[in-house]
């Protein structure tokens, strides 16, 4: 069974996605930008979306297994350690960053993650 998760942000109807997918025992959160002026804000304000997408499909944080961060310039990834490490305490999962032009230039980090799906 496939579960779709929508946050109902304009880009899931204009490109055609949700904003997680609960399928074969993972929820996959699609690639998540924040609002706010500074890489941090942004970068909390993404990980409040992705929250509220994985509580939707009944886990946390905590059932993180994969994470990968997109930045237009690795240079303003340090400053999201500290908010980074406190969203996943003792449950990290395996990260990967990758500097890259995002779809716009106002956003400073893109945030997708993988976590375990509950049992059903």
């Amino acid at each position: 069974m496939i579960k779709r998760i929508s946050s109902g942000g304009p880009f899931e109807a204009k490109i055609g996605y949700c904003r997680a997918v609960v399928a074969g025992g993972f929820v996959h959160v699609a690639g998540t930008v924040g609002t706010g002026d500074t890489v941090e804000e942004q970068c909390r304000s993404a990980l409040d979306v992705i929250e509220n997408a994985l509580k939707e499909a009944g886990a946390s944080f905590a059932d993180a297994v994969r994470v990968n961060y997109y930045l237009p310039d690795a240079a303003e990834f340090e400053p999201c350690w500290p908010i980074l490490s406190a969203a996943f305490g003792a449950n990290p999962p395996a990260a990967t960053m990758v500097e890259c032009n995002l779809i716009d230039p106002k956003f400073r980090i893109e945030i997708e993650l993988t976590a375990l799906a509950p049992a059903s």
